[in-house]
């Protein structure tokens, strides 16, 4: 047996034991990390690279990362001759205002909206914000569309 207070994730096979909640006495089938889906692509890590120190101004302490389709919407803007964007300048935009500009709140989360410029005709978009531990239990905050989990 697996010594869970070294490794929390859990694994193919393991039963989860949490009595009250919904998935207690269930066993896990797969799993899919935080890390896997940086490694494939899914998610980008903002906690590395140009925008490490942004997130960390924003969220020290905390990994932060946004999802392929978020960094797609922010390479559109950045790409657009017209507007002037760049990854940092756009990235805090989007850090700061899932701050201080909810829309609506949810348990572990957050929706708020975010003027980005030179994604075409819409200029305000609506992004959602996840707290949530990570593969070990560490905070992590996820950038992402409303429709994405």
């Amino acid at each position: 047996m697996r010594d869970l207070s070294r490794d929390p994730v859990p694994q193919p096979g393991d039963v989860i034991n949490q009595p009250g909640q919904p998935f207690d006495g269930f066993t896990v089938v797969s799993v899919y990390t935080r890390a896997q889906a940086i490694a494939d692509g899914v998610l980008i890590d903002a906690t590395a690279g140009d925008l490490a120190a942004i997130s960390a101004q924003h969220f020290p302490g905390v990994h932060v990362a946004m999802t392929a389709a978020v960094g797609a919407l922010i390479e559109k803007a950045v790409a657009h001759p017209d507007h002037g964007n760049d990854w940092k300048g756009v990235w805090h935009d989007v850090l700061w205002m899932s701050r201080v500009a909810p829309v609506k709140s949810f348990p572990g989360g957050r929706l708020f909206k975010v003027v980005i410029t030179g994604t075409g005709r819409k200029r305000l978009h609506t992004l959602k914000a996840l707290v949530h531990p990570g593969d070990k239990g560490e905070p992590c905050f996820t950038i992402m569309l409303p429709e994405e989990d």
